[in-house]
């Protein structure tokens, strides 16, 4: 810690509850903002929440000292055990692995037993937002986008191209509108079938004796499969909504004679409304920058508003100042006249930080001194507290109609590890008073020593887990760390042809399955980084329910609205089924480690590599650490707009790590590096008052200087983590500041 780190920490008024020194931010915001509304005793909250620091910290330092002892006999076995043009001895790797307990035996089979949970996890495949829950209009957006305009989300995008006079321009353009109509109604024609014809020949819709109607001139039609008629808005001889449901799907065809573009359309159609971000994930991690008490009362309080139902944002719009809330139900008309509700907001989840960072918000002495609180025990005792009201159905607006609550937790290396947040989990649930599994438990599988051994890891949480999935930007970089002296890397745009990832891939849906998550949980697949590249996301997205995934995750709530097509498209629940007698994915496949075969890669090829790794990391750390902006739109090297979280730096940061340790490149050929981009990254952010430069003074600049540390450092970073380098310069740059 800096001396004025060491100062701002000893200026900071802090509220001693037994062994636990609270920041007085959040202990203010717990007392006076929380336990009156929750109804929950003070003195009873903060005993249970000191009791359980008291038997977690041990345990949880147990398990980081543990993780350490492996990687230093990794690293050991591959110095022993040098590659040979890029193979390794992997009978003997694999026994070694066994031996040291990184590969665990695989027990007998079962089947997990998660109860209470809600549709949208248990059966209803579809699209998954993931938001910093510390942005209060992301996180408002996120929930919102239950819902989501075909219309919008074609015309406003490159789905439909601008070819033949069909470009966006300023005002509406009647081609690009036609050309976004007729994809729709291709869409419906597709999905909901009609006896005869087609939805471009609709003239009015009505229902008559429990069945839709369609008109087409002067005859009338019905849908092919009347089953998939779910409701209607309005009158049935007149309805302004029809409500349609194909794989457990909605699609709502809204009408509005009224309407500037219902009135153009002959059966007066003003959209077709497609359910879509079934579910969100409301990030206090990877895409989150929280590092102190300031900032995690900013994670908390949003929560608290989306499980109270309350949260607002305003905000100025194009001149117009607009305030967010959460959006209701939707009420329909049920085809035999009852009434029907349906949610009007994603199934939201909270992912919680991981078991290695710990944070100042609360100081703790077990006798040895204080020292920061685990992040990761922090943000169950809280997040939990903060989701009473809605566990025990005390809302408005319901987020769980199950009394649960869905926590995902990242980073967790292997079985042990998943025990233990098993194990907290409970511990919570008895300070909290709440009945056995009511916290459910998202895996992600994307640390290696988990991968290998996910049936085991899943195993530890049978009754409570709702979600596992995969992320190839952080698997990669564990998968880096893990065997970094193994040899030098293939170039980073091929390691999605090496032969652990897809092998990685089908393993997740094959141990998914196996286990029996079908019904119960959600098998997930990662992220599409590209929010402005729709018609590419769309094609290429196509296959993850393909693969058996019942979720995949999305940039934006347009991306969620386009993805859902590919739940239409594909019954997720028979392809799973399909696969349930398969070969499962080879465990030797995951094993295999993308070395390269040759390494003796151009000089050109190397600064091409070096300065698309550093140009990724400076445009996201650069933000991260001088504007506390976790997640946003950062420009790439070609100036496209990815959707940045850590884990982006993650797998960067370690392939340069990877190259030096090799000697592939030098110290001065990375820093020469870092040097040009940050003046590249300086320039694309050149329309951004707020926005801090590096190249003017590098030596002083915290952000310059703690990318620099991600990759010179990156070998001796626990398990290749970005997040012990961010939160430090970030620390040191707000304490500077004060």
């Amino acid at each position: 810690m800096t001396q004025a780190q060491n100062q701002l920490q000893q200026d900071v008024n802090r509220v001693q509850k037994g062994a636990l020194a609270i920041d007085s931010q959040l202990y203010d915001f717990i007392e006076n903002e929380v336990l009156p509304r929750v109804g929950l005793a003070s003195d009873s909250y903060w005993s249970g929440f000191e009791k359980v620091v008291t038997e977690f910290t041990p345990r949880n330092k147990a398990l980081l000292a543990k993780r350490d002892e492996l990687q230093k006999q990794i690293d050991q076995w591959h110095l022993d055990n040098p590659a040979k043009d890029g193979e390794i001895d992997y009978p003997k790797y694999k026994q070694f692995l066994t031996d040291i307990g990184y590969l665990l035996p695989e027990g007998d089979d079962f089947s997990v037993s998660t109860d209470n949970v809600d549709a949208e996890i248990a059966s209803i495949p579809g699209p998954q937002l993931v938001v910093p829950v510390r942005n209060a209009r992301y996180a408002l957006n996120a929930a919102n986008a239950r819902w989501g305009s075909l219309y919008d989300a074609l015309y406003g995008t490159d789905m439909i191209d601008e070819s033949e006079g069909k470009d966006k321009g300023s005002s509406y353009n009647p081609k690009r509108g036609a050309a976004v109509v007729a994809y729709a109604k291709d869409f419906l024609d597709q999905h909901f079938t009609l006896a005869n014809g087609s939805y471009k020949e609709a003239t009015g819709f009505s229902v008559v004796d429990g069945k839709l109607v369609i008109a087409q001139g002067e005859s009338t039609t019905e849908l092919k499969d009347a089953g998939k008629f779910a409701g209607y808005v309005g009158e049935a001889s007149a309805p302004t909504g029809i409500l349609l449901k194909n794989n457990n799907l909605h699609a709502e065809i809204q009408i509005d004679a009224n309407h500037p573009v219902g009135q153009d359309d002959p059966a007066n159609i003003k959209d077709v409304l497609l359910e879509s971000a079934i579910t969100a994930i409301q990030d206090c991690e990877d895409s989150v920058a929280a590092v102190d008490a300031e900032e995690k009362v900013e994670v908390y309080r949003n929560w608290f508003g989306l499980m109270n139902s309350d949260l607002t944002e305003t905000f100025m719009k194009g001149g117009k100042e607009l305030t967010r809330k959460l959006n209701p139900d939707r009420e329909y008309t049920k085809p035999d006249g009852g009434k029907l509700i349906l949610p009007g907001r994603s199934l939201l989840l909270i992912r919680n930080v991981g078991h290695l960072m710990q944070n100042p918000a609360i100081l703790v002495d077990l006798g040895d001194g204080p020292e920061e609180i685990f992040e990761g025990i922090m943000d169950g005792l809280i997040t939990a507290l903060l989701s009473m009201n809605d566990i025990k159905g005390n809302n408005k607006l319901s987020n769980s109609r199950e009394g649960s609550m869905y926590i995902v937790k990242p980073k967790m290396h292997g079985p042990e590890e998943v025990k233990f947040a098993d194990d907290l989990f409970a511990a919570i649930e008895d300070v909290l008073s709440l009945p056995r599994n009511t916290l459910k438990m998202g895996i992600m599988d994307e640390e290696r020593r988990t991968t290998v051994n996910l049936k085991e890891a899943i195993r530890q949480a049978k009754e409570r887990v709702i979600f596992i999935n995969t992320g190839f930007l952080d698997r990669t970089g564990d998968e880096m760390h893990t065997s970094m002296n193994a040899g030098p890397f293939v170039r980073k745009g091929d390691m999605k042809s090496q032969a652990w990832l897809p092998a990685y891939e089908q393993w997740n849906v094959d141990i998914g399955l196996a286990t029996g998550l079908q019904g119960r949980a959600q098998i997930g697949k990662g992220m599409w980084a590209k929010p402005d590249e729709m018609k590419e996301m769309v094609a290429t997205k196509a296959g993850h329910p393909k693969a058996g995934a019942t979720t995949a995750w999305v940039p934006s709530p347009t991306g969620a609205t386009l993805h859902s097509i590919h739940y239409h498209e594909v019954n997720v629940p028979e392809v799973q089924e399909g696969f349930k007698s398969r070969t499962r994915a080879s465990l030797d496949d995951i094993l295999t480690i993308p070395l390269a075969k040759d390494s003796n890669w151009s000089e050109e090829e190397k600064r091409q590599e070096l300065e698309n790794n550093a140009q990724g990391i400076l445009g996201y750390v650069v933000r991260w650490v001088n504007q506390g902006v976790g997640c946003s739109k950062v420009p790439d090297i070609n100036n496209v707009g990815l959707m940045e979280d850590r884990a982006t730096l993650r797998i960067s940061s370690q392939h340069i790590a990877n190259w030096l340790h090799h000697n592939i490149v030098s110290e001065e050929q990375v820093m020469d590096a870092m040097k040009h981009m940050a003046k590249v990254v300086d320039e694309q952010n050149a329309g951004d008052p707020d926005y801090k430069t590096m190249a003017d003074d590098f030596d002083n600049s915290f952000a310059f200087k703690a990318a620099c540390d991600l990759v010179f450092k990156g070998r001796e970073q626990p398990s290749g983590y970005t997040e012990p380098l961010l939160h430090q310069a970030r620390l040191d740059l707000k304490a500077n500041a004060y």
